[in-house]
């Protein structure tokens, strides 16, 4: 997690060993990956008919393959989808470079490689007490600013620095481990799994507004706070259950700083004591390769399906354009200019964050492709990355939930940052 330098400007290890690994494979993980896919099918369709012993036998192997009917229709699609992408057969819409192959050539050889660094290593952010010595220090600002415990810090850096997904995988796996509440894991998935540095670069160049990059994280980093603070305590999320996994309620005793220890002590103490549990290399190395499969397996079908889908309605139908016609009264209000070709970007960032700026290259003010630049990142769940790794996770979040608070980020976060762009243009 340690932040290093990069030709972009700032990155992690993770990301930097992610991107030698896509170096390294090169063409041949989309190939990895439609055998992935395929692999999550066959196994789904195994437990649900055949039910072998080494499945059912497994909880791992249970829960990762005998899923609810919705996601055995994502899987099949998915494996449908990867197919007529790979061989580019089939009706276009779902092959094309605009649609499918986005997500099979550049989307998913991305997330192969986090998955498998994150993944292998999450254990290393887990089972060595960090959590535990943040949870003290930090849960004096977390909770009350975001209703949060101390921990959720490091998934706020983790998807800061590095990635969404990573701090998705962070959360879900602390959810599953009975350190976050449903409302506490919701929160932190949908409000913190932030993009990171290096893809918020990429997207202001997109636009061509580089030289603009330090008010533009500004922007987008003041109302992101702004969403964090507000969101959890309003519908849907303020009415999750506080309750722990294995339905138990939380009474927040594990926070209280027992007599005669000063925050720093007691966090120490408890992060010793974590680390001491810690002192098998196969154990870490099995903690670490269920997650890359959970990831792998689980993750990468509902991303394929889902965007795919997503991005084929962005590209072929007008159905974001008209989504974007209400908004086009709040641009008008808000005075910015070119609000019909900027109403389109509010929605389609839904499908892929990417979508809006390159929708963006046709409008000519600056103001303008700033703000949809600026809010395309503050919007944050995007069904073709983060909103597909949620939904494919454990975190307790469903579509209804997901398009909810993609449109409430998007009311919470506009006004805001329309405002920092008048103060700027």
């Amino acid at each position: 997690m340690i932040p290093i330098p990069s030709k972009e400007g700032v990155t992690i290890p993770i990301a930097v060993l992610s991107e030698a690994l896509q170096s390294l494979l090169g063409a041949s993980i989309p190939s990895i990956m439609v055998i992935i896919i395929l692999l999550a099918f066959v196994g789904t369709v195994l437990a649900k008919t055949m039910k072998p012993a080494m499945i059912t036998k497994s909880p791992f192997l249970t829960a990762l393959f005998d899923i609810p009917l919705i996601w055995v229709i994502a899987r099949i699609l998915a494996v449908i989808f990867s197919i007529m992408i790979y061989f580019k057969v089939g009706p276009e819409a779902i092959w094309s470079e605009n649609t499918g192959a986005i997500l099979l050539f550049d989307l998913l050889p991305v997330l192969f490689s986090v998955f498998l660094f994150a993944g292998l290593l999450l254990p290393l952010l887990l089972n060595f007490g960090l959590l535990e010595l943040f949870g003290a220090l930090l849960t004096k600002f977390m909770r009350p600013v975001f209703k949060l415990p101390g921990r959720s810090s490091i998934d706020a850096l983790a998807s800061w620095l590095g990635d969404g997904t990573i701090g998705v995988l962070l959360t879900s796996r602390q959810y599953e481990d009975g350190y976050y509440t449903k409302r506490e894991a919701a929160i932190v998935g949908t409000t913190f799994s932030v993009v990171s540095i290096t893809f918020s670069i990429v997207v202001i160049k997109q636009v061509g507004l580089m030289n603009y990059f330090v008010p533009y994280y500004f922007a987008v980093t003041f109302s992101g706070l702004i969403a964090a603070f507000i969101l959890p305590r309003i519908w849907p999320l303020s009415t999750k259950p506080d309750t722990f996994i294995n339905e138990k309620e939380d009474d927040q005793t594990s926070e209280i700083i027992p007599e005669g220890y000063s925050r720093f002590g007691y966090g120490l103490e408890q992060a010793q004591l974590q680390a001491r549990k810690s002192k098998s290399i196969s154990k870490f190395l099995l903690d670490g390769s269920k997650n890359i499969l959970d990831m792998w397996l689980g993750v990468a079908p509902i991303v394929m399906a889902l965007g795919t889908v997503a991005l084929v309605i962005a590209e072929y139908t007008p159905l974001f354009q008209w989504l974007g016609v209400p908004f086009i009264p709040l641009l008008e209000l808000l005075r910015v200019p070119e609000a019909q070709a900027a109403s389109q970007t509010l929605v389609v960032g839904f499908a892929d964050m990417f979508l809006p700026s390159i929708l963006a290259e046709g409008i000519e003010s600056d103001m303008t492709r700033f703000i949809v630049a600026s809010v395309s990142v503050t919007q944050l769940i995007y069904m073709s990355e983060v909103g597909g790794v949620l939904l494919g996770s454990k975190i307790p979040v469903g579509m209804k939930d997901l398009i909810i608070l993609f449109i409430l980020r998007t009311l919470i976060t506009l006004p805001i940052i329309t405002l920092i762009a008048h103060l700027i243009f």
